[in-house]
């Protein structure tokens, strides 16, 4: 069984078209919470990442927020969080996010959430990590996703053993379940990113 003292949860930024992804991002933040794990997310107020990060600290929990510094001003920070760091650049927030977590998480969200669980699931795929990925899939908002890992199988640019790189459930407390018991990337170069 994975120990999950900490998870990354990728999400947008808007709080999208449906009310259900809003509902959803605030269940995960007290599922967290309730469970005595701590959230590091991207460190904003507005959208999902807000939602997630004012449930997990109305429930008590750790809420860690990662920013790079020329987002300051560009995106309202939280200010209410338990730690709040300051990275150097996109990349290092990607990797300061990855290093102190032991899951990850992606909610719906853009562009921003795919390039974060994109690279979380290619660093797992080279070895740079051993941490689970698990897709919290309000409504089949992920299903477009897992069938473009399913076409890049098919047409050879993928090995087939790449669907079971992620866990997927509905509903959060399933979801953290899932990565519990997921199996982990092996390690095959160096150290933790």
């Amino acid at each position: 069984m994975n120990e999950l003292e900490r998870i990354v949860v990728y999400c947008g930024a808007r709080d999208g078209a449906d009310p259900a992804y809003r509902t959803a991002a605030e269940a995960m933040g007290r599922a967290l919470a309730a469970r005595g794990i701590g959230l590091v997310y991207g460190g904003g107020s507005y959208g999902l990442m807000g939602a997630v990060a004012d449930a997990a600290l109305a429930a008590g929990g750790e809420v860690i927020g990662v920013i790079p510094a020329f987002m300051d001003g560009r995106e309202a920070i939280h200010q209410g969080l338990t730690q709040l760091r300051i990275s150097r650049s996109m990349h290092d927030r990607k990797a300061t996010m990855l290093d102190l977590a032991d899951g990850v998480i992606a909610l719906p969200g853009g562009i921003g959430t795919l390039d974060e669980l994109v690279e979380a699931m290619t660093w797992a795929q080279l070895g740079l990590h051993q941490i689970p990925c698990g897709l919290l899939d309000v409504r089949g908002f992920w299903q477009p996703f897992v069938d473009m890992l399913e076409h890049c199988i098919a047409h050879g640019f993928l090995e087939a053993d790449r669907r079971d790189a992620f866990v997927r459930a509905s509903d959060p407390d399933r979801l953290v379940d899932a990565l519990r018991q997921a199996p982990l990337p092996p390690r095959t170069a160096g150290t933790r990113v």
